[in-house]
């Protein structure tokens, strides 16, 4: 597969998004329309585009892959996707009706008022470090792709690829921001769904078989178990755990996180975010149950072919870039493409929003849309992506996957302290803590469940953590903020 043609699409594809940045922001482009695009979103255009968001590229490379892997997950990855959609009903239902009564536009603000001061800026300081790290490594994943297979051909080094992505993301967000966002996540979401059905279609020509054969040939493959009863101790793919993990990492990663609220708090009324919400549900787990497919097809392609590759995230590139032809090829580039620059334009509208909002006070601000106000705002846009181009290179100077992998692992563990904070400030309204000591329990927390996943086995009979590590990281934080708590002796309820 050339490297021009290779980059000749994903030009034009950039060109497209610039297009759409011109007009979502040439009418308005202050600090109303970049937080919470003037709240009057559409909510069918967010549910669509909020697939794009939710699925990155580690999704689309990684989800196939480990269908195949050794450590027999086959459909495994269903049991999470179930416990996710459990996940998005709790946010729908609980979660969006309080943001929307508090007429939030960081939802970190509810923090300052259940907990305190400390604990608002806490709960913010999380999510920058937390999305930072997650965006950064997700983007690190695609560009390492685009550079193995085109700017490596040009002599380009990785640093100059990793500038040209965010100075792209960059040109078509720092003007319409959330506004633009809506409209360029949904024919990213476009291209990503296409790639995933286009790239059945080639895979299922490439075999000699139509749709039904194809369904057949999974069903009968030693790739399709979906539920795992068996070793619930010692199996990280056990159907509880991953339910369970998969529920409480929505509810913290999404629910709780600003960067997918963002867009929901972006419509003008609760029924419209609740209806996005509910048909992003349906869309999601349907468009997994087809990344599994691929996946199931992809090892059927490579033990026909007599394909091996050194790691399974290489299995799905490796085919639709060396094997299927110049099409297909094209059709996953720009899936990959599509679903890794959705996650990250996303990330940096909400970074740039929620250390303006939790940080430097816009929304206390009467004259938020000032010039000065935006000026300010696009200084710390450009931070941001300037922070997560110094990550993005510290990640590759590192060259480890295991060091990379754990840095991944740390960044998720930190939403635990999230739980902890919302749960206390939801259900222990009478109680006021001790403002003061909870970024030092927010930062224990996670340590602590960091030593319990290394020796659980040996500390708890055998019994080995997966994502359900996340509960045990909100419960140690709620009951820190317990300990440390006292009675209030005004009760005040912010759900009632």
């Amino acid at each position: 597969m050339s490297p021009a043609v290779l980059l000749s699409f994903i030009i034009g594809y950039f060109v497209v998004l610039l297009a759409i940045s011109w007009l979502t922001s040439r009418k308005s482009s202050d600090n109303d329309t970049f937080f919470v695009a003037n709240r009057n979103s559409k909510w069918y255009l967010v549910a669509f585009g909020m697939i794009g968001t939710a699925l990155s590229g580690v999704t689309f490379i990684s989800v196939p892959g480990k269908v195949g892997a050794p450590s027999g997950d086959q459909f495994a990855y269903f049991q999470f996707v179930l416990g996710n959609a459990a996940g998005f009903i709790i946010i729908a239902t609980v979660l969006l009706p309080l943001y929307y009564r508090m007429k939030l536009t960081s939802i970190y603000s509810y923090i300052e008022t259940a907990l305190g001061a400390w604990s608002y800026k806490t709960a913010a300081g999380i999510f920058l470090i937390s999305r930072t790290i997650g965006s950064s490594f997700r983007l690190y994943l695609v560009v390492i792709v685009l550079q193995k297979f085109i700017f490596d051909s040009y002599h380009i080094p990785f640093a100059i690829t990793v500038l040209i992505c965010l100075v792209l993301i960059w040109s078509y967000t720092f003007k319409g921001g959330l506004k633009t966002i809506i409209i360029t996540d949904s024919l990213q979401t476009f291209f990503l769904v296409s790639s995933v059905f286009l790239s059945l279609y080639f895979i299922c020509r490439s075999l000699d078989m139509n749709i039904f054969q194809a369904a057949d040939a999974i069903k009968n493959s030693s790739y399709s178990k979906i539920f795992f009863l068996d070793n619930f101790m010692s199996s990280k793919l056990h159907l509880g755990k991953q339910f369970l993990g998969g529920l409480f990492i929505t509810i913290g990663m999404t629910g709780l996180d600003q960067d997918l609220m963002q867009k929901n708090l972006s419509m003008s009324n609760i029924k419209d975010a609740q209806k996005n919400m509910f048909s992003f549900i349906t869309v999601f787990v349907i468009i997994n149950i087809f990344f599994l497919s691929v996946g199931a097809l992809l090892y059927i392609y490579a033990t026909r072919y007599g394909i091996k590759v050194d790691k399974t995230d290489y299995l799905y590139p490796t085919i639709a870039l060396k094997y299927l032809g110049i099409i297909p090829a094209v059709v996953f580039m720009l899936g990959l493409t599509a679903a890794t620059f959705a996650t990250t334009d996303s990330a940096l509208t909400a970074l740039t929003t929620s250390f303006c909002v939790d940080f430097l006070g816009f929304a206390k601000n009467k004259d938020i849309n000032s010039k000065k106000m935006v000026s300010t705002r696009h200084v710390v846009h450009i931070a941001f992506s300037g922070l997560m181009l110094l990550t993005i290179v510290i990640f590759n100077a590192i060259n480890n996957d295991a060091v990379v992998g754990a840095i991944f692992k740390v960044a998720s563990y930190t939403y635990g302290p999230l739980l902890g904070l919302y749960s206390f400030g939801l259900f222990m309204s009478g109680r006021q803590v001790n403002d003061r000591l909870v970024p030092f329990i927010c930062i224990i927390s996670p340590i602590f469940c960091y030593f319990l996943s290394q020796h659980s086995a040996e500390w708890l009979h055998g019994y080995v953590f997966d994502n359900e590590l996340i509960i045990v990281n909100g419960l140690i934080t709620f009951a820190g903020l317990l300990i440390t708590s006292t009675q209030k002796t005004i009760k005040h309820s912010l759900i009632h």
